[in-house]
């Protein structure tokens, strides 16, 4: 029986799931954001703001969806100084799930405005403010860097109806011990644009698959981060191919929960499901296409003279999981999500 792992029926749709404007410390408007990525045949940006979230439903119409969102960072540095030596981060962003959802998770009206941004953007801010939501009967969220407070951070986004990311690994400079205690996340950051713009490798298949090996369920992103100074140009680099029915809030944000979604900074998936044992992917034209599992060797197929566009792998019930990474013509890679053989082999139900 043939089971789809990209639905079979929809559209894809184009969508960069961290996104700064200025409205923080990014250098373009909202407005500025969807006319620039909709002339890259984008339809989706999440507007994903430093610390608090702002609503942008108007800029939403028949071919662009805005999510709404918030990026929340927390680090080590105590007194001016990295605690145990080196500078580390972890952030997340959250996006919201229904268009009518603009709560803000984590609030502390102390902390949540940086006093670091310069007078315009502060300016701006000020502006906003009065569109966000907030529970002034709730304690202030008090947030820094230790595992149990940012899975209460993560915990927090998802029960106020967030799809919660973490966002660059290999910028924020964590290693194995510090990220594998976070949970419940919904999807890592396989590939960030900003990060690579300056010169780090933010391509996180190695911290993905320690995710999976460590038996955590999560999706895989790639995403911008764009903050478009002159000096560093980060946009239109990683984004998200989403499935959906139609172009809308809900149908957007409800395939990203049943991960109905492919990462990629160039290769396109056309088609992916599992059928007999095997799995199938259908590709644009690729020098490569190999599958990860875990605790085996990798699996390759390669082009010997021309460009492959599909490739065909064996799937055995003890694989316990697995992911595909495409390598377009150029060398850029696009991946899957990962697929669990429990899931397959019984009654698929991969939403995270």
């Amino acid at each position: 029986m043939r089971k789809y792992l990209l639905p079979e029926n929809g559209a894809f749709y184009k969508a960069n799931l961290h996104c700064h404007s200025t409205v923080s410390d990014g250098r373009w408007t909202p407005e500025e954001i969807k006319e620039r990525y909709m002339e890259k045949g984008y339809s989706v940006v999440a507007y994903t703001d430093h610390n608090i979230m702002y609503p942008h439903n108007g800029l939403c119409d028949e071919s662009f969806v805005a999510l709404n969102g918030v990026e929340f960072g927390v680090n080590n540095i105590v007194d001016g100084k990295p605690k145990n030596k080196f500078r580390k981060n972890c952030d997340l962003c959250m996006i919201a799930l229904s268009s009518e959802n603009i709560f803000q998770p984590c609030w502390n009206k102390e902390e949540n405005v940086p006093a670091s941004w310069d007078a315009a953007a502060a300016k701006i801010m000020d502006k906003h403010l009065a569109m966000c939501s907030f529970d002034e009967s709730r304690p202030s969220f008090k947030m820094r860097y230790d595992p149990s407070v940012i899975n209460a951070m993560i915990d927090e986004g998802r029960n106020c109806g967030f799809f919660v990311t973490h966002n660059h690994p290999t910028w924020s400079r964590e290693e194995y011990s510090d990220y594998i205690k976070y949970e419940n996340m919904h999807a890592m950051e396989i590939y960030n644009n900003d990060s690579a713009s300056i010169g780090h490798d933010e391509h996180n298949a190695k911290i993905y698959d320690e995710q999976l090996k460590a038996g955590k369920r999560l999706y895989c992103i790639a995403t911008d981060d764009n903050h478009n100074k002159p000096e560093k140009p980060d946009s239109f680099g990683g984004f998200t191919m989403i499935k959906a029915e139609r172009l809308e809030y809900s149908t957007i944000t409800d395939a990203l929960l049943k991960g109905n979604f492919y990462a990629s900074e160039g290769p396109i998936i056309e088609s992916l499901y599992f059928e007999d044992g095997k799995v199938y992917i259908s590709t644009a034209p690729a020098q490569a296409i190999f599958i990860t599992k875990p605790g085996k060797n990798v699996a390759v197929k390669k082009a010997e003279e021309n460009f492959i566009d599909n490739a065909c792998f064996e799937i055995e019930d003890d694989d316990i999981y697995f992911f595909i990474t495409v390598v377009g013509e150029d060398g850029k890679k696009g991946y899957t999500n990962a697929y669990f053989t429990e899931d397959l082999f019984g009654v698929l139900n991969i939403s995270i």
